[in-house]
Parts: structure tokens; sequence; C-alpha cells
């Protein structure tokens, strides 16, 4: 049992090195300073997945409505996984490909940003929304996995962890949600009051 716990720890090492190696840090610190232009521009952020990354898409949410790290005002930020009426009545009208898809056209506007968040980056209602996205002028982050996908061609930006286990992945994203988090918060606190 220790054993494991010990190979699973290093493994994570592993691949938070392969992340400063690879250029990561350095995406979300510009990935950061989009989310605060957007947030100051008076805009949305609008995010999306399935199953775990679907959880990841309201953890971001919340920590951007309530607050993350300092006491200030509620920044825009929306999950389009919450709904299950608006969920189940577009995947039964349209199939499931088009959840997202169909609810970024009706709630998003050009100077938005959409965060599409899946540990394959192949997720077909995903990378429907990120097409809808560009055609209305919103800009597209790809929190992804493994090899990026389809996905990571499609996004603005795509913040990528190089690993293959979906476990790791999502970890790996949970840390990014915070540090997008903090520094989005902090560098638009920096920018203008959010009081």
């Amino acid at each position: 049992m220790k054993e494991k716990i010990y190979h699973l720890i290093e493994q994570k090492k592993q691949i938070l090195d392969r992340m400063l190696s690879e250029g990561y840090f350095d995406t979300a610190a510009q990935v950061s300073s989009a989310i605060a232009d957007c947030i100051l521009a008076g805009n949305k952020i609008i995010l999306a997945g399935n199953g775990g990354s679907a959880a990841d898409a309201q953890h971001f949410a919340g920590e951007f409505v309530g607050r993350f790290l300092m006491e200030r005002r509620a920044l825009p930020a929306v999950s389009l996984c919450t709904d299950p009426s608006v969920m189940t009545c577009i995947g039964n009208d349209y199939g499931f490909d088009a959840v997202f898809e169909r609810q970024l056209s009706g709630i998003g506007k050009k100077g938005d940003l959409f965060i599409a968040i899946s540990t394959s980056g192949n997720s077909a209602n995903l990378c429907r929304a990120a097409e809808q996205a560009g055609r209305m002028g919103i800009q597209t982050i790809g929190l992804l996995g493994k090899d990026g996908g389809r996905l990571a061609g499609m996004c603005d930006y795509a913040l990528v962890v190089p690993a293959e286990e979906t476990p790791r992945i999502q970890e790996m994203h949970t840390f990014t949600v915070h540090l997008l988090c903090g520094e989005a918060e902090t560098e638009a606190a920096s920018r203008q009051t959010l009081g």
C-alpha cells in the first residue's frame, strides 16, 4: 500500500516537472490575463465539461461567483453543466452533441470567454461548442489532457496536461482551476477595484 501511494505521488511530481519544462505555466499566465481582460471588459466566463470535467467547470464558476482568495464583488462565470432541464431538453431534441453548443449560442456574446474542460480533448459536444464560440467571436481556452485531442487545435489557448491517466489529468485540472482563479482574481484586482 505504501509503495503504491509513493508511486502515485512520484508520478504526480513527474507530471508537474513536465508541465514546468513544456511551457504549461507560461500559457497559464497568458490565460489568466485573458480571463482578467474578459472580466474587466464587462464580459463573462462560460465553462463546460463532461463527468468529472463538468464538476471542474462548476468548481471554477463557483470560485468566481463566490470568492477565491480575496473579498471582492462576484465575477461573472457560468457552467453550462448545471441545469438538467436544459441539458435534457437539448439532448432530447437535438442530441447530446449539441448540449453545450446550443446553450452557448443562447447566452454567449462576442467578448465572452469559453473554457472547455476535457481529459481527452475529443468530446464531440465540447468540439461543437468550441466551433460555435469561434463563429460568435468568443475566445476559447481548452483545459485538456493526453495530446490535447481535437480541441487543442480549435482553442485560442490550450493547456494540455502531459499525462495519459484520467485521474492524474483531473488532479492537475483541479490544480489549474485554482491557479487560474487566483491569478486572474489578483490581476483583475490590481488593474481595477473589484470590491
